[in-house]
């Protein structure tokens, strides 16, 4: 006979009450669609977990492996698989047609199989789901035919490509006029997507494009770009510019960083091209010395990413003549103690691996054919010249257009050795470093989006 204590109908309640919890907690699958989009959806992810009614989040990323999660013990729902592009189709047809000999086409039947596997699975066990689409049209679409509800940050379009506050901006290319046709950077299908009922939050990439979308029905919110965060550094910050920045911009050492982004071969690529520039900056720069008999010295920051090979970079310097030294040589602290250190006359430079954030708050300027790297040098107030290159991505196409997205703090440079001659003119004119200071405000947002946007979704979808 089974002994049941008397008290037990008394704890029924609670066991009930913990069951309903469980059952009505939100389950949320993020899906993203490029290595960029994986790293912004991971800040917001962060962010979710450390919410006191945080969902049950459960990650699928639809191009790349999705390393950005792998640091998150969060489930992956289907296979990953890299595609020849990285991510890149959107700029080259030709990256396209080698993703769909790739397997593209099977690869995205399957995913969206697996995503509706997963919505189902969900319901049986009585569990309440919802997408979070990060990226552009292709996560949104996943979102519209999971059936469930579904919120969408739009990393991919920005109004500033076609538009500043006040006007349209004037393009020479012909195809410009469908960028813009129906008076938003988002096409009517894509707006279309935004406006279901099912979609619940839109989180636009900056503040006129939240507007124009708000202006057309879209449920969208001005939360910020996480781009913007997680960028502190190692030392407290200052502003730099002040009143008497002409004088400071005399006397003091010019501190460049160098960015030549993340991914291989192309890294490599851009970093012969910078250097080239490099050396037209210090040419510049010493014969300025001679005119004006001063001597002002140049700091060069090399921000490497782990993945890359830092031993390609150091041996292009080394055959460019600068002189390996030690870091306690360098005239400042630096934070990175694994740095490789370098000197040529009175320039200095470091390559470093572990100290991207201070590459990023110590230099006046940036010399840069990078992506997210760029913006986020931008979104500190910041100007960064920028040189075309062979791509996959960082294309003339593709440098034009982020010069369109990011306005008057990106200078493009057509040609590498012209760099030295176009920081000479830039500096001629100081005043021009505060009207760049708040477009780089203005354009990339505030720190504490992804916080913002965690809220939102659990305020939203659950």
């Amino acid at each position: 006979m089974l002994n049941v204590p008397i008290h037990t109908p008394l704890l029924l309640p609670f066991f009930l009450s913990d069951y309903k919890n469980m059952s009505s907690q939100l389950q949320l699958l993020v899906l993203s669609n490029g290595h960029g989009e994986d790293i912004i959806a991971g800040k917001v992810v962060q962010e979710l977990l450390q919410l006191e009614d945080s969902p049950q989040i459960s990650i699928f990323p639809l191009v790349g492996e999705g390393h950005a999660y792998k640091k998150f013990d969060i489930e992956f729902i289907g296979a990953v698989q890299a595609m020849p592009s990285g991510g890149f189709v959107y700029m080259d047809s030709k990256q396209l047609v080698r993703d769909v000999k790739g397997g593209l086409v099977q690869l995205t039947l399957n995913q969206i199989k697996t995503m509706k596997q997963w919505v189902k699975a969900q319901n049986a066990s009585g569990k309440k789901s919802a997408i979070l689409a990060v990226g552009d049209i292709v996560p949104l679409l996943f979102g519209f035919f999971s059936g469930v509800n579904y919120a969408f940050i739009g990393t991919a379009k920005s109004e500033y490509y076609v538009r500043d506050e006040v006007k349209l901006l004037k393009r020479n290319n012909k195809g410009a006029y469908w960028e813009n046709f129906s008076g938003s950077i988002y096409h009517p299908w894509e707006r279309w997507l935004m406006t279901r009922r099912r979609c619940k939050a839109v989180f636009p990439r900056d503040s006129l494009t939240t507007e124009i979308l708000q202006k057309m029905g879209v449920r969208a919110f001005d939360t910020g770009n996480p781009m913007m965060d997680g960028l502190e550094p190692s030392f407290p910050t200052y502003r730099t510019y002040s009143i008497d920045a002409e004088h400071k911009e005399i006397i003091r050492p010019l501190v460049v960083t160098l960015l030549p982004g993340s991914r291989a071969p192309e890294a490599y690529a851009n970093w012969e091209q910078i250097m080239i520039g490099v050396s037209s900056l210090l040419e510049k720069m010493r014969a300025t010395d001679v005119a004006t008999h001063t001597s002002r010295s140049l700091v060069l920051l090399g921000a490497i990413t782990p993945s890359l090979d830092c031993n390609i970079f150091s041996n292009t310097l080394i055959s460019q003549g600068w002189r390996q030294i030690s870091l306690e040589e360098l005239p400042f602290k630096f934070s990175d103690n694994k740095a490789l250190t370098f000197k040529q006359k009175n320039a200095y430079f470091v390559l470093t691996q572990n100290a991207y954030n201070d590459c990023l708050h110590m230099a006046d300027m940036a010399i840069a054919m990078a992506g997210t790297a760029t913006e986020q040098f931008i979104g500190l107030g910041k100007p960064a010249f920028t040189i075309p290159g062979k791509g996959p991505q960082f294309t003339k196409g593709f440098a034009e257009a982020q010069s369109r997205l990011l306005g008057d703090s990106v200078i493009l440079v057509e040609q590498a050795a012209d760099i030295g001659k176009q920081v000479q003119h830039f500096f001629a004119y100081p005043d021009k470093l505060h009207v760049i200071a708040e477009n780089g405000l203005r354009r990339m947002g505030r720190a504490g989006a992804a916080q913002r946007i965690a809220q939102c979704i659990v305020d939203k979808l659950g």
